[in-house]
């Protein structure tokens, strides 16, 4: 039998499943479970506290919801350059990757190489808002593609290796997940408002 571990590793192997290729029913249950609950996280974090860091070298909810927008518009607008040509030949010893449960763990912790622009700091509801409209983009990205097949269209990821267009999207679920638990770390850390004590 295999380990859990090898299993795990296997699940995340280069070519996903034909159902999962042409039809993005289980990719669109991933984005929106990994949205509802970091909308329900950040949620926790007052109006007032938005842009407060929670310490020392620590994002704050506003820098973090940044930087989950400007990492899923670059994926999207990547996904969608590349879908635009022939895929590349990539050899099969180059498609596997670190398995997508790593990304949704806070174990290993690393440093965004995008740096976040301080002019999309604003309010609480409209970063939000911004938020569930990248969604959306992808979303749509999606059931363009629905009765495309984009596993043959490889980019490699900085720590995770070579992933394929529905690996990518995995990954922006994922990364979306990691953060939540960051954005209730956050919350943990803030002072409450009179607003929240009163609820």
């Amino acid at each position: 039998m295999l380990s859990s571990k090898r299993a795990a590793a296997l699940s995340d192997a280069p070519n996903e499943s034909l159902t999962m290729a042409h039809d993005p029913s289980a990719l669109f249950s991933e984005l929106s479970r990994a949205q509802s609950q970091f909308l329900q996280a950040a949620d926790a974090v007052p109006s007032e506290y938005w842009k407060t860091s929670p310490g020392d070298g620590r994002w704050s909810a506003a820098e973090l919801v940044a930087h989950l927008f400007m990492v899923e518009r670059a994926v999207i607008e990547k996904a969608d350059r590349v879908s635009q040509h022939p895929p590349k030949q990539i050899p099969l010893f180059k498609k596997f990757h670190i398995p997508m449960a790593l990304v949704e763990s806070r174990w290993v912790r690393r440093k965004s190489p995008m740096p976040i622009n301080q002019e999309t700091l604003t309010d609480k509801e409209a970063m939000l808002a911004r938020l569930r409209e990248v969604r959306e983009r992808s979303l749509a990205f999606l059931e363009e593609a629905r009765n495309r097949d984009l596993r043959e269209y490889y980019w490699k990821h900085p720590a995770l290796g070579m992933l394929n267009t529905y690996g990518w999207i995995r990954f922006i679920a994922a990364h979306e997940i990691r953060h939540t638990k960051q954005m209730r770390e956050i919350a943990a850390s803030l002072p409450k408002s009179v607003e929240s004590l009163q609820k």
